[in-house]
């Protein structure tokens, strides 16, 4: 059965991975840098501060969290464990795989840490906000960068699902621990608006 799943999962990289044209290789290698969210934060911590005003390092705690959760879950214990190697380290698919400005990415890709972190803060803030529109906006992020992954070679589809169930659990194991708040905090837990 592993062997089916990792069949299917080689087989829709490629697919998926072959998806590419030259205007697009920037553009997703742009997605896929971590420095280039660094604004995208500045804006949500912006409007923390401006919403939540006295009980906003309480919210921004619970991002940095989250996010470090994620992050310290999917790159220092799944990875370590499954050594699962990437498709651009993947000696049956070298010549098969398109790859972005020769990035490789580390040795082993199972979860995708890209995706646990964006899937996480998306998760979080869709429990936090409750407003379609935000909710709609950081997860089309999170699948962007996510697929960014694919589209680089740095990635497997099974990679990317695994490090968003990883992202999406954190959120919730934070956002259920934040219910245990003193009363004076519950006003933080679903019924902001952005």
């Amino acid at each position: 059965m592993l062997t089916l799943l990792n069949q299917l999962d080689t087989e829709l990289f490629l697919f998926l991975n072959r998806l590419h044209v030259p205007w697009l290789d920037p553009v997703m290698w742009f997605l896929s840098l971590t420095k280039v969210w660094i604004p995208l934060y500045l804006l949500l911590a912006g409007w923390v501060i401006y919403r939540y005003r006295r009980l906003s390092w309480v919210v921004l705690l619970a991002i940095g969290l989250t996010i470090v959760l994620s992050d310290r879950i999917s790159s220092g214990v799944i990875k370590p464990a499954v050594c699962r190697l990437r498709p651009s380290h993947e000696p049956d698919l070298q010549d098969k795989v398109h790859i972005v400005n020769d990035y490789r990415g580390g040795r082993y890709g199972f979860v995708s840490s890209h995706a646990a972190n964006s899937f996480a803060l998306a998760m979080l803030i869709s429990l936090l906000v409750r407003k379609r529109r935000w909710v709609a906006l950081f997860f089309l992020w999170a699948i962007l960068v996510s697929y960014s992954r694919i589209y680089l070679g740095v990635h497997y589809p099974g990679d990317i699902f695994g490090g968003a169930l990883v992202g999406i659990m954190c959120a919730y194991i934070v956002f259920k621990a934040m219910q245990y708040l003193p009363c004076s905090y519950r006003p933080l837990l679903g019924k902001s608006e952005m």
